[in-house]
């Protein structure tokens, strides 16, 4: 749960920023009732499909955003497979790899 605790502040209307999103959507993969504690522990409302119980294609188009993000970031082969045994040097990568994204896209944007 260190991923959700390094969350950095969402920016958002004037005031105290937030440190937590208000939601999380996941799949059905992450249905375990620990998860959940936790996530709720931390005041995130828990969107997840249960195991058997609810369909996941509702989620799909929260999750598309996600989906699309990884896929245009793992199009960098060395961000597939982790070569690095530093996580800092991961880290620096696919900082490098968000900016080229971005750099493409707003490229395409403007032409």
């Amino acid at each position: 749960m260190s991923l959700l605790d390094s969350i950095a502040p969402i920016r958002g209307p004037p005031g105290r920023p937030r440190h937590r999103p208000g939601k999380l959507h996941a799949d059905k993969a992450y249905d375990q009732p620990a998860l959940r504690t936790e996530i709720r522990h931390r005041g995130i409302t828990v969107r997840i499909a249960r195991k058997g119980i609810e369909a996941s294609h509702r989620l799909g188009r929260h999750r598309w955003i996600v989906e699309a993000c990884l896929s245009w970031l793992l199009r960098n082969r060395r961000l597939i497979r982790r070569y690095d045994r530093k996580p800092e040097h991961f880290q620096a990568f696919a900082n490098l790899a968000s900016a080229l994204l971005a750099y493409r896209r707003l490229r395409k944007a403007t032409n």
